[in-house]
């Protein structure tokens, strides 16, 4: 174990003096890495293996994670006066259907020229990878503020308001079979829209693709009913969810009585009612929780997930890599290589290469994922292999945020600035309703040093966090502490090959 560690610790230190050109992937500058590539990639997986030696050494099985500590934040009059107070809360939510109803006017009749209009910069920076970033730093807020559940519940209380007895009352069960495949299919579809689709940034595609979804969403909730939608077929409120996880806030409900008529929350689950906001909201005050937490513990809670619910994890991860991939050399080379051997389909040519590499890669990562938990089941013995990538799949989560967050924060620091010319004249208009219309974006807010640091950072952080909660689950579902180090380390293989492919990507120059 020492020698491991020496090694480990003196590949890193190598890592910082030598030099070789190469670049920042996801950022508008060239920077020339101040030392080989090759020795960033040994010494992240260095990192990464050293993390392993650490947790195998000092998490056995007496201090292996049973619980976590947690603070009611709602203790707190601070904290508890804003967010009892009806007014603040329908305020937020008001606020979202108003943004959602800006963003379809702008894209409507505004100027069609994405950096002069609203609705782009609103979708695709401050909402997709702002409110991706906050869910998982800070707290679920969409599930507060969906502004397609909203608007639902104004419809069905203005309907009974008007004498419509059931209003929006469901008529049709959810099929279980269905669990989380539709989910699925629409984040598949929202991932083509922005990685494939060459006219997702056009405002007028924006505006139409955000009332499809939302006839969609309200359908759905209309059948099947709100809380099972949401849970199970509404594919943001899915994603935000699984993100919510790595957050260091849950809402937690103490009353089982509220959750006895829910249908949606785990009653078994020996943690309770967690992140179930149907139960937190018709919960009494004194039954509610608003914990605050270590960060990555809600990955571990002790709860089943299916199939599907393992399929749409992996495919979190797999779009990210693929958004990254997209812009790389490689990519571009393989898909010319592809055109001259399968012929080109002119202008939809992009369309279909690009759709068969959204479908080809996730498929990919799920083969990768079940063999490596296949090679676990058989050094952990005892497991089913479906239980075991049950397990297991939760621990990439904090891969996957890192990732985005590595792959987009620039995004949303310099781009995100347009934010404060358009909020004066959303539609393109010419108009300077707040007197910001002149403000100038700075795209050098960051430089492309920090940005390459900051990203070798964070996707070592992901992860290191990766290889604890695989540990600790490892812990859980072996028979002995000697069984779960064996059973978990094809798992660490497989997070220290995604470490150097992350790092990788991000190092490669964009190619337009």
């Amino acid at each position: 174990m020492r020698r491991v560690a020496t090694t480990s610790a003196i590949v890193i230190l190598l890592s910082l003096v030598a030099t070789h050109p190469a670049f920042a992937h996801g950022f508008g500058q060239r920077y020339d890495l101040p030392v080989p590539l090759w020795l960033y990639l040994y010494g992240a997986a260095s990192a990464v293996l050293l993390s392993f030696v650490v947790f195998g050494f000092f998490v056995g099985e007496r201090n292996a994670p049973s619980g976590y500590p947690r603070l009611n934040l709602l203790r707190f009059g601070f904290v508890r006066a804003p967010l009892a107070n009806r007014l603040f809360v329908s305020g937020l939510r008001f606020f979202s259907v108003a943004l959602l109803a800006l963003v379809i006017l702008t894209g409507l009749f505004g100027n069609q020229t994405p950096a002069l209009n609203f609705a782009p910069t609103i979708v695709w920076v401050i909402w997709w990878v702002g409110m991706s970033l906050f869910v998982a730093l800070i707290g679920n807020v969409w599930a507060v503020a969906n502004p397609f559940e909203v608007v639902f519940e104004w419809t069905d209380r203005l309907m009974r308001q008007l004498g419509v007895e059931d209003g929006l009352q469901p008529d049709i069960q959810y099929p279980v079979r269905w669990d989380l495949w539709p989910a699925l299919a629409l984040f598949f579809a929202f991932a083509w829209v922005e990685l494939v689709f060459w006219g997702s940034t056009a405002p007028r595609n924006i505006a139409f693709l955000a009332l499809l979804y939302a006839t969609v969403t309200w359908a759905g909730m209309s059948f099947f009913g709100k809380d099972i939608w949401l849970k199970r077929g509404e594919a943001f409120s899915v994603f935000f969810s699984i993100l919510a996880r790595f957050a260091p806030t849950e809402v937690r409900v103490t009353s089982e009585e509220v959750c006895e008529g829910c249908g949606i929350c785990e009653l078994g689950n020996e943690d309770g009612c967690v992140n179930c906001y149907g139960c937190f909201g018709r919960a009494a005050l004194e039954h509610r929780e608003l914990n605050l937490r270590p960060p990555a513990v809600g990955l571990l809670r002790l709860e089943g997930i299916s199939v599907a619910g393992v399929a749409f994890v992996v495919f979190m991860l797999a779009s990210v890599t693929y958004d990254g991939l997209l812009a790389t050399p490689f990519w571009v080379s393989l898909t010319f290589s592809l055109q001259s051997i399968a012929g080109s389909f002119g202008a939809l040519s992009s369309l279909f290469y690009g759709t068969l590499g959204l479908a080809a890669v996730p498929i990919l990562f799920f083969g990768l994922y079940a063999g490596f938990v296949m090679l676990c089941q058989i050094l952990g013995g005892g497991t089913s292999f479906w239980r075991l990538a049950g397990a297991f799949v939760y621990s990439l989560v904090p891969i996957a945020f890192v990732y985005q967050a590595a792959h987009y924060f620039t995004l949303l620091l310099t781009d995100g600035q347009n934010v404060f010319y358009l909020i004066s004249d959303p539609f393109g208009w010419g108009w300077n309703l707040f007197g910001t219309v002149g403000y100038e974006p700075n795209p050098a807010v960051v430089g492309a040093a920090f940005v390459w640091y900051s990203q070798v950072a964070l996707i070592v952080a992901g992860h290191v966090i990766a290889v604890y909660l695989a540990h600790a689950v490892a812990l859980r579902e072996a028979s002995s502490p000697k069984l779960a180090l064996r059973s978990q380390l094809p798992m660490v293989a497989l997070m220290v090959l995604y470490t150097v492919t992350s790092l990788w990507i991000l190092s490669q120059p964009v190619v337009e």
